[in-house]
């Protein structure tokens, strides 16, 4: 359901100007984060923003973006379309699309009139989209008219023109990234259709159809969430096995802000919490979060006592106890939202945590009244996880006794650098203890420091703390690193700035990687957030060719290296793992700065991170094998 904004209409009277487009071309990572893949989908991201804002305000039922064969992409909305009469407040007498095309910070989401609810509250979007495209061409059909203006790297090529009549509304907006910006130019359709998704399901009953026209015929395909947030846990849940079969959901409003939630209890260990404000996520969480964490355990623990389930000597349940196996969506819409945090991704709007806790108090506690098998299952499994919580803790105190987990007791299979400096210092993890002793050899000691694990580490995502905490190579990773783990967790601890995944370049050595990913991810994911988790990228092949040693990663690159050299002679040595690597070919291919490939794990969307690893690492084997049957040839994390 929308929230309307208070003005149903949307002229251009209602269109604010902050300040003039600047140096967005000369720093275009301040305003889209990067030149590399990220930043060039985050110009689809951009533009469709301003299409769910519409949605929000209920002016706009449908999407369309398109993928075109010459590489560029096209958005389409039936909306109110973008006003293009001169703002009457401004000097000069340029047609609004204009305006909001090549100024920064202009919009109609500043008054709080045309849009009750935003995403793109900075304004900044289409704008600097314009600013880094080589051509752009937006229509907008409103007033009787189809309308047409073409832009070249932000600036106008031509007049806004009358092409038509019309009597419908909406914009379409085509750009073309440009390639002297970006590092490469080709959308890819699997990393644009995660993030179109999740909005259907943000934006409940909007469809939004993906077409990618580079291929013949078009694939084509339609995310629609009639559900809402329910069909979202839904999708997240997919192998997880689930402690009740009917979805906890409800939405609650109140002057004009919204709250919806939707959630359910899996038999897995792993807690999954994803927090949106206006459909932006809001990776830091902020105060919608507390107020749902708060009430969620005040709830837990009243029922629990209500029904005789916790007895009046025991304990109370604790946060973690009963955020065991939870997968739970929390989304809120409200005017103004105010974001703070190191990415600005943490809502601290203090009127959204006691909304959401009353919500959620009311709501929750209904729902386990009318589902009484499915309350007491529940907090059964929650009791089980606080006695697992004592069994773990008991572990730490064991193992902390023989000094396992602790920085100032090293573990004796590490190989430390001569520097404490973490910003200069970084380990490498390698896969067996030949490869191991290669790395050894290899490494430049004074700042470089390997960590060889034994066979591969214990799948977390099937594991409780306590059983984790008896794994010998986790107990070394956790003592390397430094930090602790869980509610012990201290960045400021890490002992490294760079951790570094180094791997053979094949499936046991993906296994591997998969497996220590899927433990920073569930407990150490603020080593992740802080840029310090990497994946080393060894070559697959040594080719010489002209008298010289190139190193070639994986078979495309070797293809491509083939066709660019073409008769000429090359000698290819294929590794068969990084243990048969001399010392000094490790080195200069993957542990030298100046020649590695070192690839940073970045979790810009953790809600597909998180499906991902429920798929990857847990029981569900036929979605295992779908999963990577469709994703086998693609980087399965954005780095």
């Amino acid at each position: 359901m929308a929230v309307r904004a208070a003005n149903s209409s949307y002229t251009s009277a209602d269109i604010t100007v902050l300040e003039g487009l600047e140096a967005v071309r000369r720093r275009p990572g301040m305003y889209i984060g990067s030149t590399g893949p990220r930043g060039l989908h985050h110009l689809a991201y951009e533009v469709v923003d301003n299409s769910i804002d519409e949605a929000l305000a209920g002016f706009c039922t449908r999407i369309v973006v398109q993928l075109l064969p010459d590489g560029g992409c096209r958005v389409v909305d039936n909306g109110r379309g973008i006003p293009v009469k001169p703002i009457p407040k401004a000097k000069d007498r340029r047609p609004a699309v204009e305006v909001v095309l090549t100024t920064l910070h202009a919009g109609g989401k500043f008054d709080g009139k045309s849009y009750a609810v935003s995403g793109g509250l900075h304004g900044v979007g289409v704008s600097v989209v314009n600013a880094l495209s080589k051509r752009l061409i937006v229509e907008v059909a409103r007033d009787g008219s189809m309308w047409q203006q073409t832009f070249e790297r932000g600036q106008p090529k031509t007049r806004l023109r009358k092409v038509k009549a019309s009597n419908k509304t909406g914009t379409i907006v085509t750009f073309w990234p440009d390639p002297d910006i970006f590092e490469e130019t080709q959308f890819k359709r699997e990393v644009l259709a995660e993030r179109l998704q999740e909005l259907s399901f943000l934006a409940r009953g909007i469809e939004i159809a993906l077409v990618d026209e580079r291929e013949d015929p078009p694939a084509k395909m339609l995310f629609k969430a009639t559900g809402g947030l329910a069909d979202f846990v839904k999708h997240l849940s997919l192998g997880k096995e689930p402690l009740h079969t009917r979805i906890v959901h409800f939405i609650e409003e109140r002057e004009g802000s919204e709250v919806e939630v939707a959630m359910q209890w899996n038999t897995g260990y792993a807690e999954s919490i994803h927090t949106f404000a206006n459909t932006i996520n809001t990776h830091e969480g902020g105060t919608h979060e507390e107020g749902f964490k708060k009430a969620l355990s005040n709830v837990v623990n009243r029922y629990a006592r209500s029904k005789g389930l916790l007895k009046e000597k025991e304990e109370n349940l604790i946060g973690e106890d009963i955020r065991e196996g939870l997968t739970a969506i929390v989304a809120v819409k409200l005017h103004e939202p105010q974001f703070e945090g190191q990415t600005k991704t943490k809502l601290g709007n203090t009127e959204m945590r006691s909304f959401v806790e009353t919500a959620v108090n009311a709501q929750l506690m209904t729902w386990l009244e009318e589902h009484p098998g499915e309350g007491k299952r529940i907090v059964l499994k929650c009791s089980q996880a606080a006695k697992a919580r004592m069994a773990a803790r008991q572990a730490r105190d064991l193992t902390r006794r023989k000094g396992l987990l602790e920085s100032s007791s090293l573990p004796g299979k590490l190989w430390d650098c001569q520097l404490t400096d973490p910003d200069v210092c970084e380990i490498f993890i390698v896969e067996g203890d030949s490869a191991g002793g290669s790395a050894k050899q290899a490494r430049e000691r004074s700042y470089q420091a390997i960590l060889p694990i034994r066979g591969k580490i214990l799948n977390v995502e099937k594991a409780r703390l306590h059983k984790i905490l008896e794994n010998l190579e986790i107990q070394a990773l956790i003592g390397a690193i430094g930090t602790g783990i869980g509610d012990e967790f201290d960045l400021s601890k890490a002992r490294y700035g760079k951790i570094a995944i180094l791997a053979d370049a094949d499936v046991d050595g993906a296994h591997i990687r998969t497996l220590l990913l899927t433990f920073f991810f569930r407990h150490m994911q603020h080593l992740i957030d802080a840029g310090k988790v990497y994946v080393a990228q060894p070559p697959l092949y040594r080719v010489k060719m002209d008298g010289k040693y190139v190193y070639v990663h994986d078979d495309k690159a070797l293809d491509d290296l083939r066709r660019g050299n073409g008769q000429k002679k090359l000698e290819i040595q294929r590794f068969k793992g990084l243990a048969e690597m001399q010392p000094e070919q490790l080195w200069e291919s993957a542990m030298n700065p100046e020649t590695r490939v070192l690839k940073r794990i970045t979790l810009e969307d953790a809600t597909a991170a998180d499906r991902m690893f429920s798929i990857l690492m847990g029981e569900d084997v036929e979605a295992r094998r779908d999963f990577i049957q469709q994703n086998a040839k693609e980087a399965f994390i954005d780095a």
